[in-house]
Order: structure tokens, then sequence, then C-alpha cells
């Protein structure tokens, strides 16, 4: 048998819910609504990271290089920038939905 693929090698993917599918988790949409804070330090513990990192560009693009999401880091500074909350619950159903599946 053949082998075609080399061992190790992930094919890019997605973030599993966009970023603005408030309803796909309304437990942590309204977790980021009344407390956004501890929503990034929940983040932040679940990557391992000091609980002041959990918010913005810098642990969205680590997240998404450690799981080869697509992307960019201009991307990930606007989403962060211009609609913090939507992209720190976007995150947070990523991490959840990897625990799920048992691939965090």
């Amino acid at each position: 048998m053949a082998v075609t693929n080399q061992p190790g090698r992930y094919e890019p993917s997605d973030f599993q819910t966009g970023l603005c599918d408030f309803c796909d988790d309304c437990g942590t949409c309204l977790y980021g609504l009344f407390c956004y804070t501890c929503l990034g330090c929940s983040i932040a513990s679940d990557m391992d990271e000091c609980c002041m990192c959990g918010h913005g560009m810098p642990i969205r693009s680590v997240y998404r290089t450690r799981y080869n999401i697509r992307g960019s880091m201009c991307k990930d500074f606007i989403a962060a920038a211009f609609c913090p909350m939507c992209a720190t619950c976007q995150l947070k159903r990523d991490i959840d939905r990897r625990k799920e599946q048992g691939i965090f």
C-alpha cells in the first residue's frame, strides 16, 4: 500500500462556528456579554496562558496557528479590534467544540 500523505500534516480548516454565530452557544454568548473579562481568563486558562492574554489578536493568532485554521494576523486584528466580544466568543466556542471532539 502506498503512502500518499506525510504523517502529521494537517489540511487547513476554518473556525467551527462563524464570528457572529451567537445562537450556536447562547451560554458562551451570555458569559461574554456579562463577564467579558472572565471569558478571556477562561480562554487563557484553556491555552495555558496568563489571564491577561485571553483577549485580542495575539491569543487568536496563537490558537489559529496551533490548530491550522485559515486566516491571517491582519484578519485576527480586524476581528479583535472591531468586534472583540464576537471574536472572543467564537474562540471559546471553538475551544469547547475541540474539547468535545477530543482534539484540544
